[in-house]
């Protein structure tokens, strides 16, 4: 992968997480929401403001693939971390380190085409930029089990019930 492609991805992946974090605010907001929340965030600057969100173009890009990947998957995300995350429920995770611990969860689940060692540099990152002093550790630890299960084929979409026994 470039070093431009990189660059792009890392912000875009930025843009993803302050999307999905601000609407982790927003109880009940359904995907037309977020649509609306990812078109008008303000890195999204070629997007003018309507009336009619029906002239609203589609979105697109590695960032709202996130987005939307994230958030119709939320709940199978946080079954997979649930299984990773011990001695913490993903319901008392702080929003910040949850929202990218679920981007993290996605990227390694979703795309194949991303290496696990990048989704763990990049999401540390944010974890730097965005979370608590001791957070990295935290979502490295998680992060560092999730990468060996998918090692070893215990991690997969739509698996979340394999417990972290299954591992061994």
């Amino acid at each position: 992968m470039s070093k431009a492609k990189n660059s792009s991805r890392r912000a875009e992946r930025a843009q993803a997480f302050q999307v999905l974090y601000g609407l982790s605010f927003a109880a009940g907001a359904t995907l037309r929401d977020v649509r609306r929340a990812f078109l008008l965030y303000p890195d999204n600057r070629d997007v003018e403001p309507v009336e009619d969100e029906s002239l609203l173009p589609p979105p697109s890009g590695f960032a709202w693939e996130l987005v939307q990947g994230v958030w119709t998957r939320a709940e199978e995300l946080d079954q997979h971390l649930a299984r990773f995350s011990r001695n913490w429920r993903v319901d008392r995770m702080g929003r910040v380190e949850r929202t990218i611990l679920r981007l993290a969860m996605f990227e390694l689940l979703y795309r194949t085409d991303v290496p696990p060692r990048v989704t763990i540099a990049e999401a540390l990152d944010l974890t730097r930029q965005f979370g608590e002093d001791n957070a990295a550790a935290f979502v490295n630890g998680i992060l560092d089990a999730a990468t060996k299960a998918a090692e070893n084929g215990s991690l997969r979409p739509d698996a979340p019930e394999d417990g972290p026994q299954a591992a061994r």
